[in-house]
């Protein structure tokens, strides 16, 4: 079996969908979703049609003369992908993968439009705008570093800083699994990491299905939960401030972690929320990795085969301020860890250290065994995002 000029090509069940600027092409078997230019889709309803290759490539010639038209480059990309069932009548051999199951689906729709639909969104606005003014016309509602420490022991504030913000995050996801179950989509939830970050995140590849529109609501959702309890904290702190110290301390807790991971979400020079966001409002998707081609084009040290024809050419000036922004974003997120996380961390273990050599009997001991398991556990968590993720590229 050779692909030549002269073949014809059938391919696997393929679903086309118009988007801002291109098509998204979704394989309904595997479930991948790809985007392609019209010139692509053309191609690809001609060979559906039972056009032989040579004649498609001498049709979208007239058709685009303006445009570099190679049929043979087109038709091995498509082998790639596993898309083409059978060349001239002869079967293609493909490897099987395992399609990793989706689920969430004894969550009704319904229940998931109650939460998303267009009077809750209204909501959900108005309570961030309400917070900003809590934070605006009481200042002391606004976070402090200092709020994370509960109690007088370290044993007993990480624990609770980790429960809490278990809670929290999965409430957050949360928020992205009802929204896509409120468009009857599956998904699941799974281990991931934002540069040295360990999160939770939504599998939302589904989201393709949907037009433009649809799925910037499904990439707020979470930030739409975490506005929700913000404002029930604050709240709390107006109406309880005369309260349980312990309650307070909490509702401190709730604050504090909930601020961090919404303002955390701006940063778009990482995979955050909000940056798929800007990806799909600017239509130009692969953002992120376009950009990191571009700044490997700029590093010296660099190989010079490495293409960037993968971006289209309307997409370039975006791509181009993306990655200026996504460099300079790194380099600050990095600068932060040196200059104010790890020395954090230092004086932490500086404080704790200690307690090892007070005897397995007394607080200050077991104040730094706790301490330095949740140390171990966060990086052991990294260290499986990252392996999961690179064992896949």
């Amino acid at each position: 079996m050779s692909l030549t000029l002269e073949s014809f090509l059938s391919l696997v069940p393929l679903e086309i969908r118009k988007d801002k600027k291109h098509y998204i092409v979704e394989d309904k078997i595997s479930g991948e979703f790809y985007e392609m230019p019209e010139v692509c889709i053309d191609a690809i309803n001609l060979i559906n049609q039972g056009e032989q290759l040579s004649a498609i490539e001498g049709l979208l010639k007239d058709k685009y003369p303006s445009e570099e038209i190679d049929l043979m480059d087109f038709a091995k990309q498509l082998l790639e992908l596993e898309l083409i069932n059978e060349i001239d009548g002869i079967k293609v051999e493909v490897i099987e993968k395992n399609k990793e199951s989706l689920g969430f689906l004894w969550i009704s729709p319904l229940l998931g439009k109650f939460f998303f639909n267009k009077i809750s969104l209204l909501i959900y606005s108005a309570l961030f705008v309400s917070n900003i003014y809590l934070f605006i016309s009481h200042p002391n509602l606004f976070p402090d570093y200092k709020d994370l420490f509960i109690f007088d022991y370290m044993m007993f504030n990480i624990p609770a800083w980790m429960i809490i913000t278990f809670i929290l995050v999965l409430t957050h996801e949360f928020g992205h699994v009802l929204a896509m179950r409120a468009q009857n989509l599956p998904t699941k939830l799974e281990v991931g990491h934002r540069l040295f970050l360990v999160v939770l995140e939504t599998d939302m590849s589904g989201v393709w299905k949907l037009s433009s529109k649809e799925r910037n609501v499904l990439y707020v959702a979470g930030l739409c939960f975490d506005t929700v309890v913000l404002s029930l904290a604050l709240i709390c702190q107006l109406n309880f401030a005369s309260g349980s110290g312990i309650f307070l301390s909490i509702m401190n807790v709730v604050v504090l972690d909930t601020f961090i991971r919404m303002v955390y979400q701006c940063c778009v020079y990482m995979k955050t929320d909000l940056y798929y966001v800007f990806e799909n409002v600017s239509g130009c998707y692969n953002l992120m990795e376009n950009a990191q081609r571009n700044i490997r084009k700029w590093l010296p040290f660099q190989k010079s085969y490495l293409r960037d024809d993968v971006i289209f050419e309307s997409e370039r000036k975006t791509v181009y301020t993306y990655s200026i922004i996504y460099f300079i974003g790194v380099i600050l997120t990095v600068s932060l860890y040196f200059t104010f996380y790890i020395p954090q961390l230092i004086f932490a273990l500086k404080k704790v250290l200690p307690g090892f050599l007070a005897g397995a009997t007394s607080f200050p001991f077991w104040d730094a065994v706790i301490f330095t398991m949740q140390i171990i556990i966060g990086l052991l968590l990294l260290l499986y995002s990252w392996r999961k993720k690179y064992q896949h590229n």
